[in-house]
């Protein structure tokens, strides 16, 4: 397939905002193994769309199991004959940082590509640049703070542990924050000194590719970090390759459990990120204007495709609630729908199987009885972009079919509740345990459902859908195993060695 005409020609970019080492569209966007951009092995290509346009955005080369067999022995390679794990930490430290360095300087570029390849508003794109760079700045900070412990175990020995780098890491991301996750999985792996082979979505392919060319400008060693675009089969490729030591994974739940089996085949421990139906739960004492921002910006944030987002709202009864949900819905039908690059508050869903995938859901529950507050359909807009209202609907209990079921769009489900016991119930009444949302002005209510919410993160009078990069990030229940961000998140990249040294006793003078 040849190359296509690129819109980002027409984008008002001057000459030092454009990414020479990459943002040429209008040629094929390969690979990048071991410090190369390389065509796939099989030549094969695919597109990148627009979703907000359904235009073609960038041919990119579509990585298999043979481009992902030489990604990991580039890896391999720079893991256990190239300099990065030997040198100094505070010198990958340094690197690190100056990569972020790259991003910022590079956040008209990135965010436009971003705001383009996803669809999400231009003022999201600058934040997942900035996201991305906080990443790396962060770990780059920390690099080479990771020290062990002495253990007095007796007087003629000397114990102590080392954290050392687990080695080849292997990175599927999904399509809804590839810039962000590119930062979120790479640079606490690369702080360590293990080296990466990333898969991103052939859905949104070309903020990884980007990245990894501004990390390879910034001094990043060559193989130290890969990129290989592909779809499934590159995935389960990745996941079970007998090549690397450790796997990272963000998606669906039923394809993270065949992740975890292809790693655990290999014996590699996994890291998972998975689905969410994460509650907000708003007492009738909330401040109004406070919870309706919070509660807009946890679901209606990148077109509703996010994992954590705030998907159903339990919604005490009464006068507090009434009004709460008024100006919700009002504020709701305000918001601008239109294509990301433009800056409005919504942008499209990722793909037009995304987009009917949401709209059957949304109706399956009113044909179930789910009563329609807003929203609901495709908006009329001009063009065949991906695009779906955000929308509000009210069902009588949490054991209706939407409010059980992921949707990953801009679709709220409104669930009401008299008490505090019931609030906590309805919450812990899904599968999932990702995020939740507590909005009220009484403190020792909000305590008390941190407390009770069997969740990794819960918000109280505040929302975060994934900015926060000092905040550990994971789930419970079948939101997945292990933790991201923070510094819990160096973990997963690194393993414990202990060290053992008997001293002579005539040293000790223990004759």
């Amino acid at each position: 397939m040849s190359a296509i005409e690129s819109p980002v020609a027409n984008l008002p970019l001057s000459a030092d905002q454009q990414i020479d080492v990459f943002l040429d569209l209008s040629e094929v966007q390969n690979l990048f193994i071991a410090g190369e951009s390389v065509p796939a092995l099989s030549g094969e290509t695919f597109v990148s769309r627009d979703p907000s346009t359904d235009h073609p955005l960038a041919t990119v080369a579509l990585a298999d199991s043979a481009d992902v067999d030489r990604a990991v022995a580039a890896a391999r390679e720079a893991f256990q004959h190239g300099p990065w794990p030997r040198m100094r930490a505070a010198e990958r430290g340094r690197i690190l940082v100056a990569i972020a360095t790259e991003l910022r300087a590079n956040a008209d570029a990135l965010a436009r590509l971003e705001s383009l390849d996803v669809g999400k508003p231009l003022a999201q794109g600058y934040a997942d640049v900035e996201t991305c760079a906080r990443y790396f700045e962060f770990y780059g900070g920390i690099a080479d703070k990771l020290v062990g412990t002495t253990i007095p175990v007796a007087p003629h020995l000397l114990d102590y542990t080392v954290k050392e780098p687990i080695g080849v890491s292997g990175q599927i991301i999904p399509f809804n924050y590839p810039m962000q996750n590119t930062g979120r999985g790479g640079a606490p792996a690369l702080a360590v000194g293990c080296t990466v082979v990333l898969k991103p979505s052939p859905e949104s392919p070309l903020s990884p590719l980007a990245v990894a060319a501004l990390a390879l400008r910034a001094g990043l060693p060559a193989g130290v970090l890969n990129v290989v675009p592909g779809g499934p089969a590159a995935g389960a490729a990745l996941a079970g390759h007998p090549g690397i030591d450790q796997v990272t994974f963000t998606g669906s739940v039923p394809t993270g459990v065949s992740v975890a089996q292809a790693a655990a085949a290999n014996v590699v421990p996994a890291v998972l990120e998975l689905g969410g139906k994460s509650p907000s739960v708003v007492f009738g004492d909330a401040d109004v204007d406070r919870a309706v921002n919070g509660i807009m910006g946890s679901i209606f944030s990148n077109a509703g495709q996010t994992c954590s987002a705030g998907t159903r709202l339990l919604l005490q009864r009464g006068p507090g609630g009434d009004r709460i949900l008024e100006v919700l819905i009002e504020r709701t039908k305000k918001l601008s729908i239109g294509r990301g690059i433009d800056g409005v508050d919504l942008g499209p869903l990722i793909s037009a199987r995304q987009r009917d995938k949401v709209e059957s859901f949304v109706d399956a529950a009113v044909s179930e009885g789910a009563e329609l507050l807003s929203g609901g359909s495709r908006p009329d807009l001009d063009g065949d972009g991906y695009f779906f209202e955000p929308t509000i609907l009210r069902v009588a209990s949490n054991s209706a079919t939407i409010a059980q079921t992921e949707v990953f769009g801009p679709v709220l489900t409104v669930i009401p509740f008299d008490t505090i016991d019931e609030a906590a119930a309805i919450a812990n009444d899904t599968q999932y345990g990702l995020s939740a949302y507590v909005w009220t002005t009484n403190i020792d209510a909000g305590l008390a459902m941190a407390s009770r919410i069997r969740s990794g993160q819960v918000n109280v009078n505040t929302y975060n859908v994934g900015t926060g990069i000092e905040i550990p990030f994971g789930g419970f229940k079948k939101s997945g195993w292990g933790r991201e961000k923070g510094i819990e998140g160096l973990a997963s990249y690194t393993q414990v060695k202990n060290v053992c040294i008997g001293i002579g006793e005539e040293y000790l003078g223990m004759q």
